[in-house]
């Protein structure tokens, strides 16, 4: 681990100000982008922005320098936002969506979008495919622990994920052909 971040990390556990706000402005742009992974909101994901450095700040002694620590931040920001939904009822209801058509596709047009296209149509997914594909394909939680985080059973999880996918490569193949408007037929 780089030198100045094992500092920073130490004057933290020492809960020294100058030293968190430094932290927090070295991780909170990435963090911020996990954040909206989660919710629609800008306001909603600074608020679990916030709520997440809090932990980081109050669990930071427990760190082990073994790991990455951008990885353990981004883990605690995942699960402020799943805290976050759970206190959010009016979230949990939409976990059960409708199944969508799965179309043949090639696989290599999401090559072609842009990585800010490609985080606007996952931010478009409906609220419970958005959770459980973010938790499963981006944070590598399993389809168990996402269950038991969201109170869904496993199948539900795994559900969820093939319905996002789905729906994913509908709109990433749309998003392709507006891109390309002469491209043969996908």
């Amino acid at each position: 681990m780089e030198r100045r971040l094992k500092a920073l990390i130490k004057d933290c556990v020492k809960q020294k100000a100058k030293a968190q706000k430094e932290l927090y402005d070295l991780f909170a742009p990435k963090m911020m982008s996990v954040c909206m992974r989660y919710v629609k909101s800008e306001a909603e994901a600074e608020d679990i922005l916030q709520e997440g450095f809090l932990k980081v700040f109050l669990k930071i002694k427990k760190f082990q320098e073994s790991g990455s620590f951008e990885a353990w931040i981004r883990r605690i920001m995942a699960n402020t936002a799943i805290d976050f939904i759970r206190k959010e009822k009016h979230y949990l209801h939409q976990l059960e969506i409708k199944d969508e058509i799965l179309p043949g596709q090639k696989e290599d047009i999401v090559a072609s979008l842009e990585a800010e296209k490609l985080m606007e149509i996952i931010q478009q997914l409906p609220d419970g495919y958005r959770w459980v594909f973010n938790l499963y394909a981006i944070e590598g939680y399993s389809h168990a622990e996402i269950g038991e985080k969201l109170g869904i059973s496993e199948s539900t999880s795994r559900s969820q994920y093939t319905r996002a996918r789905a729906l994913l490569k509908k709109q990433v193949s749309h998003a392709y052909l507006i891109k390309h408007p002469y491209k043969d037929a996908i």
